[in-house]
């Protein structure tokens, strides 16, 4: 079927396409570092729901005291302990029961036995703890854990066996609950250490604290104690030993001595002997040098005699230096003398001269029998000295065969002797240890004292209620301001104007306020019913932003959209419309064809022809177009609903009906479907000089606005800005940090009623 508006269809003219955007740069990105700081986004999240946190703490304090009052008083008592890592002892027996280290390794190991569990048990049954009610094994069943317990295997068909309580299973019972309330803690740089017990009575608490303490030392004495006794009686047997093997020892030296006739004299059984032959030795050393001495005068004299001059012994030295010879030669001397000096005064036959003669002669023959004598003794000596050096060799190898067997003795006797010095010296030292054990196992010294006796205590260390009130209030407020932190990390929606543009990347056209009252009744014309209202302003502002962005453009086609209905879409679209339509020939279409409501929000008559019926041809232009009471703006409503919207859409002729409008109209507003619901956005937009993109603040997720601009500019479209609408501006500025002049001072009053405020 041929229109009526063929031929003006045909001739119109292509809209100018606008030029492309300047790279966009939002707010939050522009802002600095510190403008940009976590710390305040955190406190605004606080801030925002601080109420709800006080409450949540004050729900968790009260529950906390609660359980803290219901819980009973619990005492503790210390002791205070030094450890004697260096005692003194009366006796030093440490090689007896392995000696007590100074070093840092006996301090520990002394912590180590006060927490024991042979110490523990002994407390317990001296105390007789398992008939304490608190520690009692047998009424662990009246707690509620046991009773849950056991209900629990009744339900599902166990049965617990009776148990037999007997004094060891009785010990081994209480044990657990004893060392969970005991505490041995060493004191930093010192021997010291406290030993602590609690309990839910102050007196029990002093009595087994301080009974634990005396055990440990008492156990310490009685364990040396019985180390000493053990280690007198077997010194006591290995002395009995030491000293049989000691007599035995001995007897078998003195019957080898007696057996073999040893004499020890000076500390050896050989000392005879060997000084024998010493004395014998010298002997021969000297009667060799005497018959060495004789035997050269033997050979002088036997070689005079074998020469026939026997009488001529005056060249043998040995026979004139006799005294004998001597004197005999001094006696001729005189006589030869007194002879000469005669013989100067007397003649011949003087008879002096015939006396002093004659006592020469004879003074000459005793001088000649002087020295035969003397040799002839010479000689004697000389045999003399040959035999008893023959007999002093035969003496002295007599002795050497005597000492070596004496050796051989010796050897024997030597080793006797040694084992009988070892066993001994072993039979003294173990005599001397036995003595010295016997007299310390009387007195031991203590390997710790104590320092501070165990005090009952005044007042309980815990439950501390104030304490826990107060701990479980911060924890509240420390766990409400997370959960709130975590809300608004897991907030996936858009918020603020800041929030918008760094998570959508595109720049904000303007904040709608939340309307409430009549305002949101009247909100279809809102703008210009209401001039002077901040959402009027709000919308002078988005168009402002219109006209800015596409300048160079005379004639401008918006589409305005949004991700799911509710979003305000439309209201915000007719209200642009109505802006534009006081300064520019302005005409509003409604596009959403699938569930039009800009007929209903504006009063149009029902049953309206529109863009329906324009498209399909069978409607006219003019019968299309609604002029909107009071105002200069035209309306193109949905018209009837089709089957296919977007086949419409699609078609050449909505294209060229589009042109044709672009021609009359300088702003053109058209309000097309959620872009999540359906595609005809999509198919409007690449055909518009831009898109308006419409947020609801609080409820759109960021993803699903972004996912919807990134689909329209897959399609081709130019986005000109974001739209946030019903944005509550007090708690934006106070929660999330969007500042504007209209949540802190209202707008109304400025430049439209009374005079405009300070």
């Amino acid at each position: 079927m041929n229109s009526p508006l063929a031929v003006p269809l045909a001739q119109a003219q292509p809209t100018l396409t606008p030029a492309a955007p300047a790279p966009f740069l939002s707010l939050r990105d522009a802002l600095s570092d510190e403008q940009r700081l976590e710390l305040v986004e955190y406190w605004r999240s606080v801030t925002k729901r601080k109420w709800a946190i006080l409450f949540l703490a004050l729900v968790i304090a009260v529950v906390a005291g609660a359980v803290a009052y219901s819980l009973p008083p619990i005492y503790r008592s210390t002791t205070t302990l030094l450890i004697e890592a260096d005692k003194s002892k009366v006796v030093k027996i440490d090689e007896v029961y392995g000696g007590i280290s100074q070093a840092r390794e006996h301090y520990q190991t002394q912590i180590e036995l006060l927490k024991s569990r042979e110490l523990a048990l002994r407390t317990i049954e001296r105390l007789k703890l398992y008939d304490v009610p608190e520690f009692d094994p047998r009424k662990a069943k009246e707690k509620l854990q046991a009773q849950l317990i056991s209900k629990a295997k009744l339900a599902i068909g166990l049965t617990e066996p009776e148990v037999e309580w007997t004094d060891e299973r009785l010990l081994r019972g209480v044990l657990g609950a004893f060392t969970d309330n005991l505490s041995v803690e060493p004191v930093r740089l010192s021997q010291l250490v406290k030993v602590s017990f609690e309990s839910e009575n102050a007196e029990l608490s002093a009595k087994v604290a301080q009974t634990l303490a005396d055990i440990y030392i008492s156990s310490d004495r009685d364990a040396r104690f019985k180390v000493t006794q053990e280690a007198s009686v077997w010194l006591q047997e290995r002395v009995g030993t030491l000293r049989s093997k000691l007599d035995a020892s001995e007897r078998a030296l003195q019957t080898f001595r007696d057996r073999q006739g040893l004499v020890n004299i000076g500390g050896s059984a050989q000392a005879m002997d060997t000084q024998q032959i010493s004395n014998l030795t010298t002997r021969l050393v000297e009667a060799r040098v005497k018959r060495a001495e004789n035997e050269s005068i033997y050979e002088d004299l036997t070689k005079l005699r074998a020469a026939g001059k026997s009488a001529d012994y005056g060249s043998v030295a040995a026979v004139m230096r006799h005294p004998s010879v001597v004197e005999a030669k001094k006696v001729e001397s005189a006589a030869q003398q007194k002879l000469s000096e005669l013989s100067q005064r007397y003649g011949f036959e003087h008879p002096r001269i015939v006396q002093a003669t004659a006592e020469l002669q004879s003074a000459k023959s005793n001088l000649a029998s002087q020295a035969e004598g003397v040799a002839s003794s010479l000689a004697r000596d000389y045999e003399v000295s040959r035999s008893t050096e023959k007999q002093l060799e035969s003496a002295l190898a007599s002795s050497r065969g005597s000492v070596q067997v004496v050796n051989r003795k010796e050897a024997e006797l030597g080793a006797l002797e040694r084992e009988v010095q070892g066993n001994r010296q072993l039979y003294e030292l173990f005599m001397g240890r036995a003595k010295e054990t016997s007299a310390s196992s009387d007195l031991q010294s203590q390997i710790a004292r104590t320092v501070d006796a165990a005090m009952v205590a005044g007042s309980p260390v815990r439950p501390k209620k104030a304490q826990i009130i107060a701990v479980a209030f911060v924890l509240g407020l420390f766990a409400g301001a997370l959960i709130s932190m975590l809300l608004d990390k897991l907030d996936n929606t858009l918020k603020g104007q800041e929030d918008t543009e760094a998570r959508l990347k595109q720049p904000i056209l303007t904040s709608l306020p939340i309307l409430k009252g009549t305002d949101r009744k009247q909100a279809m014309r809102l703008s210009s019913d209401r001039p002077d209202t901040m959402f009027a302003e709000a919308i002078r502002t988005a168009r402002t932003g219109v006209m800015l962005s596409s300048i160079d453009s005379p004639r401008k086609i918006i589409v305005v959209t949004s991700s799911v209905p509710g979003e305000g879409k439309t209201v915000f679209s007719t209200n642009m419309a109505l802006s534009h339509s006081t300064t520019k020939p302005t005409l509003l279409i409604d596009a959403d064809m699938r569930r039009p409501s800009v007929s209903r929000g504006l009063d149009l008559a029902s049953g309206a022809k529109g863009l329906s019926n324009l498209t399909a041809g069978t409607a006219t232009l003019e019968e299309c177009i609604h002029p909107l009471a009071g105002t200069s703006l035209h309306v193109i409503p949905a018209g009837d609903i089709p089957l296919q919207p977007t086949e419409l859409l699609l078609s050449q002729r909505f294209k060229d009906t589009l042109k044709l409008l672009g021609e009359r109209y300088e702003v053109i507003i058209i309000d097309t479907p959620p872009v999540e619901l359906v595609s005809d956005a999509l198919v409007v937009a690449p055909m518009a000089t831009g898109v308006i993109y419409v947020v609801k603040a609080m409820e759109t997720p960021y993803q699903l606005a972004r996912k919807g601009l990134i689909r329209l500019q897959r399609a081709g479209a130019t986005i000109l800005g974001v739209t946030l609408n019903q944005v509550d501006f007090k708690k934006a500025q106070k929660y999330y940090g969007q500042y504007s002049a209209y949540g802190k001072y209202g707008y109304g009053d400025y430049g439209y009623k009374g005079t405009a405020k300070a």
